[in-house]
């Protein structure tokens, strides 16, 4: 068995090798590319590496939903890459997120690479326009990016809820912290509290749905459990 004094040692290390990786990937692109190097073993503080500013973090900012959806799969996560999304002004954004894995195999954090591809969009458009042809890409999903995790999780809830908590019906209540703990909001510290409040709910009933939600996914976690 590894020392867990020893991992972290070497995840301290993998860390700082990538750090000047990081601010070559964006010399290398220009001012149209970010390289954010990402430690999950502190979700909420988990840039420990940013040059270009395409999301407008910095170090020590939280991670995204993206970072926490490869958070919640665990050592199952894989590299996500050329995906495209949406920032909340607009921005059309093409990233790659590349998992960091340490000797024993386990993530522990992830470089992410994001460009502004606003401009080249807009071109694409244009000469589709002259060419009779639709230039708008498709509906691209919206991520929200922010050094504070508290407004990562806020509009996560927001995203997932499109009624007030007492118009959903049981079904969907558990349905929205099946989503939520699917996409890794609860592994983020406090973010019960932090739900219960967005919902307007009581921390004990947030704790609730979400052992229930848990329990309908995997039958070996008992229904009247906390998380």
């Amino acid at each position: 068995m590894v020392a867990e004094g020893s991992v972290d040692a070497e995840r301290d290390a993998i860390l700082r090798a990538l750090a000047p990786v990081v601010d070559g990937l964006a010399a290398t692109f220009g001012p149209v590319c970010e390289a954010v190097l990402h430690d999950y073993r502190t979700p909420e503080k988990s840039v420990v590496a940013v040059a270009g500013s395409v999301t407008g973090r910095a170090v020590g900012g939280a991670m995204s939903e993206i970072g926490m959806r490869v958070l919640a799969r665990g050592d199952e996560a894989a590299d996500e890459l050329n995906y495209l999304t949406r920032t909340r002004d607009g921005t059309l954004v093409k990233s790659s997120t590349m998992v960091l894995r340490d000797s024993t195999g386990a993530v522990f954090g992830a470089l992410c690479v994001n460009v502004d591809v606003t401009a080249v969009e807009r071109v694409h458009s244009l000469l589709g326009a002259l060419a009779g042809r639709d230039g708008h890409p498709a509906d691209l999903p919206t991520t929200t990016f922010g050094n504070d995790i508290d407004s990562v999780v806020d509009a996560l809830v927001d995203t997932h809820r499109h009624k007030s908590w007492a118009e959903l019906d049981r079904a969907e209540r558990l349905a929205l912290f099946r989503d939520l703990d699917a996409r890794g909001v609860f592994a983020v510290r406090r973010a019960i509290e932090q739900v219960a409040a967005r919902l307007g709910i009581s921390r004990a009933s947030a704790y609730h749905y979400l052992a229930q939600a848990r329990a309908a996914t995997d039958p070996t976690i008992p229904s009247g459990g906390q998380a």
